[in-house]
C-alpha cells in the first residue's frame, strides 16, 4: 500500500455480445446469468475496502456489475465512463470488420460515425480529473476499451496506448501513485 488514493477499475460482467466478440459499444444490453455470478462474486473481492466515491458508466452492463457487487446504493453514473462509440462498427466482431477493412485497429483507426482515440482520450481525461479531485479511494465500473483508454491516460500515455492492456469481464485493476502524486502509476491488473 502507498499511502496515497488508489483508483480500483472494473469492467463489467459478460454479456451475450462481450462472450461472441462482438463490439458493444452504446447498445445496451444486459449481464448473462453467467455475468451476473462474476459481478455478484466481485464483492468477496472488494470486501473491505472502503471507497470516497464509487462511479459507473450508465450501462446496465456496468450498473448492473455495480449493484451485483454491492455498491449500486453509492453508484453514480456518469456519461464520461461510457464505452467506445463504434458507430457503424457497433454489434460486430473484430472478424467481420477485417474482413471489410484489412488491417483496421481499433486504437489507431477509430470507428466510422463512431469514436477515435482522442475522443475517449477526451473524456477519459475528464474523468482522470475528476478522479484527482477526489480527496481518498474511487471505485469505477465501466466497459473494457474506455478502462484501456483510461489508464493510458492515467499514466500520461496517449489514448492509442490503450491498445497495450487488455482486460477480462469482471477483471479488477487498480491504479495508484508509487512514491508521489507526480508518479502515477498501475498497481495491479486484470486480477480475476
Amino acid at each position: 500500500m502507498s499511502g496515497f488514493a488508489e483508483i480500483t477499475l472494473v469492467r463489467h460482467g459478460e454479456t451475450e455480445w462481450s462472450a461472441s466478440g462482438k463490439h458493444t459499444g452504446r447498445t445496451d444490453i444486459p449481464l448473462t446469468p453467467a455475468g451476473e455470478e462474476a459481478a455478484r462474486r466481485l464483492a468477496g473481492r472488494l470486501q473491505g475496502l472502503s471507497f470516497q466515491a464509487v462511479w459507473s458508466s450508465p450501462s446496465q452492463r456496468a450498473f448492473r456489475t455495480c449493484a451485483l457487487a454491492g455498491f449500486g446504493a453509492a453508484g453514480l453514473k456518469k456519461p464520461d465512463l461510457a464505452e467506445w462509440d463504434y458507430g457503424a462498427y457497433e454489434g460486430l466482431t473484430t472478424k467481420q470488420i477485417l474482413a471489410e477493412r484489412p488491417g483496421w485497429r481499433l486504437f489507431r483507426d477509430g470507428c466510422p460515425d463512431g469514436e477515435m482515440a482522442q475522443d475517449a482520450g477526451a473524456r477519459a481525461d475528464r474523468i482522470v480529473s475528476e478522479l484527482r479531485a477526489v480527496n481518498g479511494n474511487v471505485l469505477v465500473f465501466s466497459s473494457a476499451h474506455f478502462l484501456r483508454v483510461l489508464a493510458a491516460r492515467w499514466l500520461g500515455l496517449p489514448p492509442q496506448d490503450g491498445a497495450l492492456f487488455v482486460l477480462d469481464t469482471a477483471s479488477i485493476c487498480v491504479l495508484g501513485y508509487e512514491h508521489d502524486l507526480g508518479e502515477p502509476v498501475v498497481r495491479r491488473w486484470n486480477q480475476r
